[in-house]
């Protein structure tokens, strides 16, 4: 059972979002422990990206706060919550065209100060079952291979916290069962907290301790995805107004 009076790892209360005179989103809280993986999910257009774009520091919110580890990051840039340990990830896997996969590596380590070693990425490689020749050309890998890439990046610097946008978008369906256990070994081995946008629901069932549904920016559900499957506010919204 989660203690509702110690800090989680990472959660935010109350985040309103206004663009372009729009509401997008309203009073939203969430809270992610260590080893734990929060899903979400909801219609298109529901404003779950827009929740990616707060809380990894890429668009200031109108109101509500932010905390990570117990301390307040809300006024927080991008940059800055990625120095502190939270890595974000985006719907699109892009890698740099130029570069290969050992420059992509390089760039990463060579990011900020302090500088992570060789060791280090190899480390992050292994970690993710990155098995591919380091001068083959980053662009020429396909969807999962750009995954496992990009989450080396940031797991060398031993993230967390993950914020995943549609991470196993292209996927097909070995791809998807091998990202499962990705996943499920960041979080658990390595204590990871981790928010993970998605609307493959298969991938959902076997890795969410706990799944959240918002709708037109506000939630309209916690619990297991079993919990919610069932409620009809949730079923109303995503399977039959809403396009996933």
């Amino acid at each position: 059972m989660v203690d509702l009076d110690r800090s989680p790892l990472f959660d935010c209360t109350g985040i309103c979002l206004d663009l372009g005179g729009r509401e997008i989103l309203n009073d939203i809280s969430l809270r992610v422990e260590s080893g734990e993986v929060l899903g979400i999910i909801g219609p298109n257009g529901a404003g779950k990206t827009s929740l990616f774009e707060v809380l990894s520091g890429r668009i200031q919110a109108r109101s509500g706060s932010i905390r990570f580890r117990g301390e307040a990051i809300t006024d927080l840039k991008l940059y800055e919550r990625a120095r502190l340990g939270i890595g974000r990830t985006y719907q699109t896997p892009v890698v740099p065209d130029e570069l290969t996969v050992g420059e992509v590596l390089k760039a990463a380590r060579q990011a900020y100060k302090p500088y992570c070693t060789r060791h280090q990425a190899e480390w992050a490689c292994e970690l993710v079952h990155l098995d591919i020749t380091m001068h083959l050309p980053a662009a020429s890998l396909e969807t999962l291979n750009r995954r496992k890439l990009l989450l080396a990046c940031l797991l060398m610097r031993h993230c967390s916290m993950l914020l995943l946008d549609e991470p196993a978008a292209g996927m097909i369906n070995s791809e998807v069962d091998e990202f499962d256990h990705l996943i499920r070994r960041l979080s658990k081995e390595l204590n990871i907290g981790i928010a993970i946008v998605e609307h493959r629901l298969e991938l959902l069932e076997t890795i969410a301790d706990s799944v959240m549904v918002i709708d037109a920016g506000q939630t309209i559900a916690n619990g297991s995805l079993a919990e919610i499957l069932h409620d009809p506010n949730v079923h109303e919204a995503y399977f039959e107004n809403g396009s996933n």
